[in-house]
């Protein structure tokens, strides 16, 4: 097993990497003074494949456990779906030492979290992601949160697990258009900080279709190790961090304007190519990179375009995103192949150009 610390000082916690792993949660030295009751959150896909496993893991160390299962899908990131873990919880009769373990892929570990951070005022979190995009993304760093009507991800907070315990052999299950949106985060991270990591995701694709489970412990605790990295330099996001971001300002528009027709990788492979084509627009990287950008992500069936929305409905999106700050959107863009720049003086119209090259219904 691989293990990555993210050193955050008091808040500080180790990512735990390989096969067969899910059988030995309860041996992670992270559930010690912790009470004897815990509340396992998943969908009910994941559920029926892993929580027998998880609750049984826990309760050969004294756990007392309960699967509470959401319907699958962003939507169930609301304060509805919130409110019902909040009274689970309750009529459990959770303290402020239980711990709250998030099961599944990037959405529950989101609500998870955000339920975790708030309950009784923060009580143990812990994070077994079973998607390739939670695994490489979502469950490391901290950030939890449930949707707005009029936003992604607008009710949130900082709120860092325990522990992250990654089975790779979870991918076996994962349908490949989950892989691929979990790929394009694998992608993301190769672009804003490790171009060797970018050509050896060039160099692997087919046995990373055929989800090899060794080459994906590497590929998953090297990128672990990237995020982690940023987020000990910025746990906040006020510097470094936002180039976690690479994407993901056009992506949540993307995603808001098809009303989630997009999964979150594809959406954030649309904003890459958009905000490749903005870095090429103002001066800061050339064509070869943008191809080099496309030619990746097509690799992966990942989308270049979105279709459905118009340049016109992304644009207002892009205004409401929690990166925009003062009326300017915080870009973050390419110089080259590992290597990131922010800005905030991008033109209007420049954007725009972007937008419409994105969208297949432009206006």
């Amino acid at each position: 097993m691989e293990q990555v610390k993210v050193e955050l000082g008091p808040a500080s916690y180790t990512i735990h990497v390989g096969p067969g792993s899910l059988a030995r949660l309860g041996e992670l030295n992270c559930f010690k003074n912790m009470s004897s009751k815990a509340l396992i959150i998943t969908d009910e896909t994941v559920g029926a494949l892993y929580g027998g496993q998880v609750a049984e893991a826990l309760q050969k160390v004294g756990f007392c456990t309960e699967i509470k299962a959401i319907v699958p899908g962003e939507e169930s990131k609301s304060f509805a779906v919130a409110e019902e873990l909040y009274t689970k919880a309750i009529t459990m009769g959770l303290d402020r030492l239980s711990p709250i373990v998030a099961l599944g892929g990037g959405v529950v570990g989101d609500l998870a979290g955000f339920v975790a951070a708030t309950y009784m005022r923060g009580v143990p979190f812990i994070q077994i992601p079973t998607s390739l995009l939670a695994q490489v993304d979502s469950s490391v760093g901290g950030k939890v949160a449930i949707n707005h009507p009029l936003g992604k991800n607008l009710i949130g907070a900082f709120y860092q697990p325990k522990t992250v315990l990654i089975d790779p052999v979870t991918l076996d299950s994962l349908p490949d258009r989950e892989l691929s949106t979990g790929l394009a985060e694998l992608i993301k991270h190769g672009l804003i900080a490790d171009s060797q990591l970018f050509v050896d995701l060039q160099k692997n694709s087919t046995a990373i279709w055929q989800k090899d489970t060794a080459l994906f412990t590497r590929l998953i605790s090297r990128s672990c190790r990237i995020k982690a990295d940023v987020v000990q330099q910025d746990e906040r996001e006020t510097g470094l961090r936002m180039i976690l971001n690479f994407g993901h300002t056009i992506g949540h528009a993307v995603e808001k304007a098809t009303n989630f027709g997009y999964s979150h990788g594809e959406a954030v492979a649309i904003g890459m190519h958009g905000a490749a084509l903005i870095s090429r627009d103002v001066g800061l990287c050339s064509q070869q990179t943008v191809d080099k950008v496309c030619d990746m992500l097509a690799k992966y069936c990942l989308p270049l375009k979105a279709q459905g929305c118009t340049a016109h409905e992304l644009a207002s999106y892009l205004m409401r995103d929690k990166k925009t700050i003062g009326g300017k959107v915080n870009w973050v863009l390419l110089a080259d192949i590992g290597t990131t720049v922010i800005r905030n003086d991008i033109p209007e119209a420049v954007v725009l150009q972007a937008l419409r090259q994105i969208t297949i219904d432009s206006w």
